[in-house]
């Protein structure tokens, strides 16, 4: 099988150089100037073991690649926000032998939250999730890297909405072949909402920073305790965080290699690179989705959403505001729900 990655970033970039590594035939899709890096330079990939270089077949969308192969796999890798984008540029994407990539090609979804793979399923018959647990940076255009040691990344992956099949089995074979853990799962979904809990909170890192301070862990508790009273509220299952702790137990580590202190998440980096754009209206603000689909409040999510669109927005400084001055706002958002829930005389 080809992989053909589509959107060679922090984690698209990962998965496509450890594939590529591993002896398969790999393109990487991406725009802008890591696009013309990729095509210049080649990926350079940082590793525990080392810094190398592949020079891999970069696109910046389908036409430059041609004819798509009947063997191809499509790895969606770009934030939920250009998923539709990029799902409407490769949709209708000529197969050879016939048919579009659409209707014969295997889409697998590489992202955080849970809405890209139901996007996806209004356009592709075949659509995997995957709950992606891969520690991966995009350092500069063309240079991408993954810390995670002994592995690289845990990727449970299987059918959307649910089941496996032997395209699911062969990729994960392929995967676990390129320093890559793929459990084939039955209910992948059940690990993405459980990871979505997690992703609760890369907007506090990407207002406030990495998350260190007992003030910002504790707050992220909040979070987090609102984003579990809406998924039992919804019914819908997660992975525990005992169960998710024995899958990933002294599996990956995080080895920096230059001593350094991990930096921000998917969404610091966002706000780091002044994309404009952030991630939050799918992690957060699923579970202001579901809370007012389901009448739970959540006041923490929706000012977390609302902060990490301003910052992105208008270009703001990755972790600028104090912790401090967040917990005030968080405060105040809880009260403000408080008082206009409580009964009128």
């Amino acid at each position: 099988m080809r992989y053909i990655i589509i959107g060679a970033g922090a984690v698209g970039g990962a998965i496509g150089g450890r594939l590529a590594e591993a002896g398969h035939e790999v393109a990487l899709v991406a725009r802008g100037a890591h696009y013309e890096a990729l095509r210049t330079h080649g990926l350079r990939l940082m590793t525990s073991e080392g810094t190398r270089t592949h020079r891999l077949p970069t696109v910046d969308g389908p036409a430059a690649l041609g004819e798509l192969r009947p063997d191809d796999v499509l790895v969606l890798a770009v934030k939920t926000q250009d998923s539709e984008a990029a799902l409407e540029a490769w949709g209708p994407a000529p197969v050879a032998g016939g048919g579009t990539a659409a209707e014969r090609l295997p889409l697998v979804c590489a992202q955080n939250g849970v809405e890209s793979p139901r996007i996806a399923l209004r356009r592709f018959r075949r659509v995997y999730g995957v709950c992606v647990w891969l520690p991966a940076t995009l350092v500069e255009p063309g240079a991408v890297s993954a810390a995670g040691a002994p592995l690289t990344g845990i990727l449970h992956l299987g059918r959307h909405p649910h089941g496996t099949d032997e395209t699911a089995r062969s990729i994960a074979a392929d995967l676990e072949k390129a320093h890559f853990e793929a459990p084939v799962v039955p209910d992948v979904a059940r690990w993405q909402y459980a990871k979505l809990l997690g992703n609760l909170a890369n907007a506090i890192e990407a207002v406030s920073g990495v998350l260190t301070s007992e003030e910002g862990l504790a707050l992220f508790a909040r979070v987090r305790a609102e984003g579990e009273a809406v998924l039992t509220a919804a019914d819908i299952a997660y992975t525990g965080e005992e169960e998710q702790k024995r899958v990933r137990d002294n599996k990956i580590r995080f080895e920096p290699f230059d001593g350094s202190e991990r930096g921000g998440g998917s969404s610091w980096q966002s706000l780091d690179r002044g994309t404009g754009t952030i991630e939050a209206d799918y992690l957060n603000g699923e579970i202001v989705l579901l809370g007012r689909l389901h009448g739970v409040p959540t006041p923490l999510n929706e000012l977390l959403q609302r902060l990490a669109n301003t910052f992105a927005r208008e270009r703001r400084a990755a972790g600028s505001l104090p912790v401090a001055e967040l917990v005030r706002l968080a405060d105040e958002a809880v009260a403000f729900v408080q008082e206009e829930r409580a009964p009128r005389p």
